[in-house]
């Protein structure tokens, strides 16, 4: 780390050229957490999440995006990943029926909304967003999220990595700025500090200052690990130790860059066009609000899709 601010903007953005493709899970699970269950489906499931992720989705649609997609996590347990390391998120406990029955209507509300929803079993979110991006790189996609992994993706097409809440829009400079690497270097940086929040092992002893380091001089853990002997000359505390360590985990290095790498052919099935926004099922989410215990979102609801229609995207 650098010590210095990310390159960020704040504030209000036009973006009916720009489209926008949502991370959805961690805000589910932010308004899962953060919100009281102070709402309740007909079926007596408690709808917090709901509540707070239509909400949001709303706040995006009042933006007008040209194109607008959510990508949703359905792979734990399921992913290649875990296929070629078994302890891949090990530590996260799967959805219980309360939760699973929120994530469910979350999507089915993204859907009445108009919004193009994609999950899969074998891939996850990020690898969705990471498809996504590589079919709207023309149309340089703002990504929203505050996932670090997706980071990456700055290299791949995306404009910035947008943190809703705090309405905090970080580049590629902002990326550098915090962790001392390029987007492109994320996966390289992850397999060598490893990512607890994935099980993924880093190397023992080195830390985010010194892969940042190793990889201002070298551009890929590969290239690091095809020229051991350099790594021991290096101006880096403790350098020729760390030279003999990056030997014994080699193996180790090359499949954590492969799990925190973003698989971006995800068999989707989709065109850039089928991801405008779409019209949106007025009826729908009018029904699914009130199934949803809901029903205090109708009036927004109504006024996100007057707003689509008086003013709709441009080249829509």
């Amino acid at each position: 780390m650098t010590g210095k601010e990310p390159a960020v903007h704040n504030g209000p953005t036009p973006y009916r050229t720009t489209p926008f493709l949502v991370d959805a899970s961690v805000y589910i699970f932010r308004y899962y957490f953060a919100l009281p269950p102070n709402w309740e489906s007909r079926s007596g499931y408690p709808t917090e999440a709901v509540y707070g992720f239509t909400n949001f989705l709303l706040d995006l649609l009042r933006r007008r995006p040209s194109h607008i997609a959510c990508a949703f996590d359905e792979s734990l347990g399921s992913c290649f990943r875990n296929e070629l390391y078994p302890d891949y998120k090990c530590s996260r406990a799967f959805p219980d029926e309360a939760l699973a029955f929120q994530l469910a209507a979350c999507r089915a509300m993204a859907e009445a909304l108009g919004i193009a929803s994609f999950a899969s079993e074998r891939f996850e979110a990020d690898d969705i967003l990471a498809t996504l991006t590589r079919l709207l790189r023309d149309c340089r996609p703002v990504v929203i999220s505050r996932d670090k992994d997706l980071g990456q993706l700055l290299d791949r097409g995306a404009v910035s990595l947008w943190d809703f809440a705090a309405d905090r829009h970080t580049d590629g400079e902002g990326v550098r700025a915090r962790f001392g690497v390029a987007p492109r270097q994320i996966a390289d940086f992850l397999a060598l500090v490893g990512d607890s929040s994935d099980d993924i092992p880093g190397v023992p002893g080195v830390g985010p200052k010194t892969a940042a380091a190793l990889l201002q001089h070298f551009d890929s853990v590969e290239a690091l690990l095809a020229h051991p002997a350099t790594v021991a000359d290096l101006a880096i505390r403790g350098a020729k130790g760390l030279a003999r360590k990056l030997e014994e985990h080699a193996e180790q290095i090359l499949l954590a860059k492969r799990l925190a790498s973003l698989e971006e052919t995800v068999p989707l099935g989709v065109e850039p066009e089928a991801l405008r926004w779409a019209a949106p099922d007025l009826g729908m989410a009018q029904a699914l609000a009130d199934e949803f215990g809901i029903g205090g979102l109708k009036s927004k609801i109504e006024r996100t899709f007057a707003a689509r229609i008086e003013q709709p995207a441009e080249g829509a």
